[in-house]
């Protein structure tokens, strides 16, 4: 038996048959998948479009609100919502709106649209800090802001927890090996050393920030307020008030990464519950579907930029690349803003995504299963484990990759998609009641399946 009281056998046996069906039920994504393979290595534009699980990936032929049409024809309840770039559906109207008549009056020009004061304005009433620089990724963000804040601190080492995602910045690609600050295994290409300029500690553990900290030599904390890219860990209370107390005190600059936990309330969860971090970083769903992402600051660390700038020799900076800020980035972002990212499209996300982590509650409950719920905001992932999880260590030990490949490919045999990478799913503007007992439905048959 596995440690979630299902035999590893049951699993096997699931996911055999799953694929089989999967097979069956797919031959038009079948013949794409071959033919994209002669010049796609397996048949997809990106490597990560292969982690579905699949015998071969499916090819979608549309996709609008919280629903996928793929290339055979099946509708299928889309909770994964391109893992949060499409969390306030596919193709919101007022976004294509926006695209359809920006397109035609030019689409970059390395100079600011005429609405970037609106965009920022917007930006500065939602997510409650003073300065934004647009970039095309988070990931673009986060190394912007790590430069920036060991310009601005002289200071060489960068602070991130263990667990974390800050999407494909090398500082961040530490994890924790007996004791000590180690780099990620299954890196491509790393030839560099950086566990020299990075350290990784504990999520929760204020002691070890302090500890750390205290050495004086820390730019930047980088956190997501939660954990989103192992199975979800939440903050205890107290714990990131306590972070941005021990940053001020030891003069090191606080970055928090809202790209995934943008789904807790308008304003993401920094502004929701009052943490006034130096550096924010939002991407994914900011621009509506479009590649774009904004990093925020401080008046003080706008200055303190200012002030770096002026000192530095004439020459690139490091910061920036050229289709940032572009024309139609900026005007999808706007629509975005100020039409899609609404109080009330929040609240219908969050009522609806309580609804379904009280339906998977259900079924876990009533099949006596050792797993959890956590949910934050329109986000509800299921969790292998019987209490809520403390840290990384905690949340890479309850992972179970052939048991989530077999939920996951239940799932979708049944039209409905979850986030590939763990349990995760994600509520829209879009998704109905509907969609939630659909998802419910196929959940408690999955298990029933693979408890049988």
């Amino acid at each position: 038996m596995t440690s979630n009281s299902i035999s590893r056998s049951r699993i096997d046996a699931v996911l055999a048959a799953e694929r089989t069906l999967f097979e069956q039920r797919n031959p038009r994504s079948r013949a794409l998948a071959e033919k994209a393979s002669r010049h796609l290595p397996g048949g997809v534009p990106l490597h990560w479009m292969k982690d579905w699980g699949t015998p071969f990936p499916l090819s979608v032929a549309s996709a609008k609100g919280a629903e996928v049409t793929d290339a055979d024809g099946h509708v299928l309840a889309d909770f994964c919502l391109g893992d949060t770039g499409a969390m306030f559906g596919h193709s919101p109207e007022p976004v294509v709106a926006a695209i359809r008549e920006a397109a035609g009056h030019g689409l970059t020009a390395m100079m600011p649209s005429t609405f970037a004061a609106e965009v920022g304005d917007l930006l500065a009433d939602i997510f409650g800090l003073d300065f934004f620089q647009m970039t095309q990724t988070a990931s673009d963000a986060n190394r912007a802001v790590i430069r920036w804040a060991r310009a601005i601190t002289r200071r060489p080492r960068l602070m991130v927890f263990e667990g974390c995602y800050h999407g494909q910045v090398d500082d961040a690609f530490v994890t924790i090996k007996d004791g000590k600050t180690a780099i990620r295994p299954g890196l491509l290409g790393q030839v560099t050393g950086i566990t020299t300029t990075s350290v990784s500690v504990p999520f929760n553990d204020l002691d070890a920030v302090e500890a750390e900290l205290k050495k004086g030599d820390i730019a930047l904390v980088l956190t997501e307020p939660a954990l989103t890219n192992t199975a979800m860990v939440l903050p205890k209370p107290g714990f990131l008030d306590g972070l941005a107390k021990l940053c001020k005190a030891h003069g090191t600059l606080l970055g928090i990464d809202e790209t995934h936990t943008i789904s807790t309330a308008r304003g993401g969860y920094a502004k929701t519950h009052g943490l006034k971090p130096d550096f924010l970083v939002v991407g994914k769903p900011i621009a509506g579907g479009l590649p774009a992402a904004v990093f925020g600051f401080t008046a003080e660390v706008e200055a303190a930029m200012r002030a770096v700038d002026a000192e530095r020799p004439a020459g690139y900076s490091g910061i920036g690349t050229t289709l940032a800020g572009n024309m139609l980035a900026l005007a999808a972002m706007r629509a975005t803003l100020a039409e899609v990212m609404t109080e009330d499209a929040y609240q219908h996300m969050i009522d609806l995504a309580e609804t379904l982590a009280a339906a998977l509650r259900h079924v876990i409950a009533s099949r006596a299963l050792p797993w959890t719920v956590t949910q934050m905001g329109a986000r509800a992932e299921i969790v292998f484990s019987p209490e809520p999880l403390a840290d990384g260590r905690a949340a890479y030990a309850s992972i179970d990759h052939d048991l989530e490949k077999a939920i996951h490919l239940f799932l979708l045999n049944r039209d409905v998609l979850v986030t590939p990478f763990h349990n995760m799913t994600l509520v829209s503007p879009a998704t109905t009641e509907g969609h939630v007992l659909r998802l419910g439905s196929a959940f408690a048959d999955a298990i029933d399946t693979l408890i049988a």
